[in-house]
């Protein structure tokens, strides 16, 4: 489901282009919007950026089917701007179907 996510947040995609593999959209929307709501959403990105740290300056970014490590660029803007992620799941949510 995270992968999901993920993918609809880097993409910039509707939601009904959501790949089949990661279920039906509307589920992956709703479990957005509840995790969103219920503060689940910004302790997996803690969590993330957690992990960033343990393994030294990692940039995540998502492929298709798993959240992927690569080393820099983005590590630093999550550090800095730690509601990038949560604003991107904000708009995501208020875009239409």
């Amino acid at each position: 489901m995270v992968n999901a996510v993920f993918w609809k947040l880097r993409t910039g995609t509707p939601w009904r282009d959501l790949p089949g593999r990661y279920g039906p959209w509307q589920t992956v929307r709703e479990r957005l919007r509840n995790w969103t709501e219920d503060g689940t959403w910004q302790k997996i990105l803690a969590e993330a950026v957690v992990k960033d740290d343990a393994v030294g300056e990692v940039e995540w970014g998502v492929s298709d089917d798993t959240l992927v490590a690569h080393l820099h660029e983005r590590a630093a803007l999550i550090r800095s701007r730690p509601a990038l992620w949560e604003d991107t799941a904000e708009e995501a949510l208020d875009e239409e179907e």
